[in-house]
């Protein structure tokens, strides 16, 4: 996993995880805003995507929560909050599974900790195996109407031309090896139950693919373990808050930041 940006190397930074399937530069007006407000951060491309290669082996997030702390040992990080959207979400729960003292506080963005239903288990392999084929990129094509919010959609044409051109540049073996990690993930509610730390669920209010009780059991996990939770509604946002409203997505991240050091 490889760092798509950094800026400096503090005790505890930020770690920004992506949403599938583009890479670390989708937080990069998030990361602007961060930077103005002397909060360090370091966003990072998942296996397949970006700057990083597809893993050998079986397809599974916990490789990429894996690369995620071996990338903290290269920088000289001992702990970091995380901060995860969507799959980014699924990595930043399978870091805080197998690497819980190196969490301080953790972020959940438009995301689940539940495990996926039959249905989207086989519609995730599905996807995998068309982007292997012909249809290459254009296998996450349609994605783009429940990604974004109805007002992005309908008002934002600059948003969702972005998100087109993103999709359409993904890159097909890092699609099929992360919907295939996907559909393999673990129900983890658990590991929110035993980590303890400082959390934040936001969540788009037009967020078609988390939905609101998800946030909320993912807060009830999180304060049912000892851990300080909020949850916050983003106005106007589906399931791409970062990228529909970065400079909210910022200052939310900006002020958890400074309570997970308290």
């Amino acid at each position: 996993m490889t760092d798509a940006v950094e800026n400096g190397l503090p005790p505890v930074p930020l770690v920004l995880l992506h949403g599938f399937p583009f890479d670390g530069s989708m937080w990069d007006e998030v990361v602007e805003d961060l930077v103005d407000d002397g909060v360090p951060s370091i966003a990072l491309d998942a296996p397949g995507f970006g700057r990083s290669e597809v893993p050998d082996g079986e397809p599974g997030l916990e490789l990429a929560a894996d690369a995620v702390v071996a990338t903290l040992d290269e920088l000289g990080v001992d702990r970091a909050v995380l901060v995860g959207l969507s799959m980014g979400g699924y990595i930043a729960l399978a870091v805080a599974d197998r690497h819980p003292g190196r969490i301080a506080g953790l972020a959940l963005l438009d995301t689940k900790a539940s495990a996926d239903s039959d249905e989207a288990r086989a519609n995730r392999l599905r996807v995998a195996e068309a982007a292997l084929g012909e249809a290459g990129a254009d296998a996450v094509a349609p994605m783009l109407t429940t990604l974004l919010g109805e007002t992005a959609l309908e008002h934002e044409p600059d948003v969702v031309e972005e998100h087109r051109a993103r999709l359409a540049a993904a890159p097909p073996a890092g699609i099929a090896w992360a919907q295939r990690a996907m559909a393999a993930r673990p129900d983890r509610f658990d590991v929110l139950e035993r980590l303890a730390v400082p959390g934040l669920v936001v969540r788009g209010a037009e967020d078609q693919i988390a939905t609101q009780a998800d946030a909320e059991a993912m807060a009830s996990a999180i304060r049912s373990g000892g851990g300080d939770v909020e949850l916050v509604v983003v106005p106007l946002a589906g399931h791409m808050t970062a990228t529909e409203d970065p400079s909210t997505t910022a200052e939310l991240l900006a002020t958890f930041w400074r309570r997970c050091l308290v």
